[in-house]
């Protein structure tokens, strides 16, 4: 996973909500969305974090191509992905792979602005070296935030004597009863899509009380 920085032209700020992203424009003009990794109160730079795809064409210019101080065309903000400040429930977010860089934006957002809410995330990777930021979501308990990570394909050279199996799994062995949370999901479709199916017909959530965004990526032409 690299962190991209994109810096805007000077004096320029892009007005935004934790959570949404941009759609990168390539020379193709096909647009390969990316989410904001960075809260809009830390807006100097904009944050992406790219997962190095084989066959997807923007990783591939990323990670093979790419130089410091490079253009990059994009339009945004968009997106639904943000979070509902107006509500009081207790919040869960579910993150698999990539799908933490928006889920960062809006805790880092929501630590900024003081939420009091119960915070709850859970974080699904394959192995250890996929939780890539794992010190900062470490951090983050400090100011009572509970964290769970969860591997689906831990190495034994990862030691890994934390939770295992599916990340969706892992909010339903925690909680009999979601009727009064508010879920965050973010990743793999079938990710999101498994969370959204069990946590509302399993365990109570109200459709409205879910919010998503799942992650394509194009292939090379």
């Amino acid at each position: 996973v690299m962190v991209l920085s994109l810096k805007l032209p000077t004096n320029e700020r892009l007005q935004f909500l934790a959570g949404q992203y941009i759609d990168i424009l390539l020379k193709d003009q096909q647009p390969r969305s990316f989410s904001l990794a960075n809260a809009p109160h830390s807006d100097e730079f904009l944050e992406l974090h790219i997962r190095n795809i084989a066959g997807g064409a923007f990783t591939h210019h990323v990670f093979e191509e790419m130089k410091e101080r490079d253009i990059l065309r994009f339009k945004g903000p968009l997106g639904t992905f943000f979070l509902r400040e107006d509500s009081a429930r207790p919040i869960i977010f579910v993150a698999s792979g990539t799908g933490f860089a928006p889920i960062k934006a809006i805790i880092e957002h929501a630590l900024f602005i003081g939420v009091k809410r119960p915070m709850h995330f859970y974080w699904g990777a394959r192995k250890l070296a996929d939780l890539y930021m794992l010190d900062k979501a470490k951090l983050w308990e400090s100011s009572g935030i509970k964290f769970t990570p969860v591997l689906s394909e831990a190495l034994a050279e990862d030691h890994w004597q934390g939770r295992t199996g599916f990340v969706h799994q892992a909010v339903l062995d925690d909680y009999s009863d979601l009727s009064e949370q508010e879920v965050y999901a973010c990743g793999a479709p079938v990710v999101v899509e498994a969370a959204h199916r069990d946590f509302t017909t399993q365990r109570g959530l109200p459709n409205d009380a879910f919010f998503s965004d799942a992650f394509t990526y194009a292939p090379k032409n």
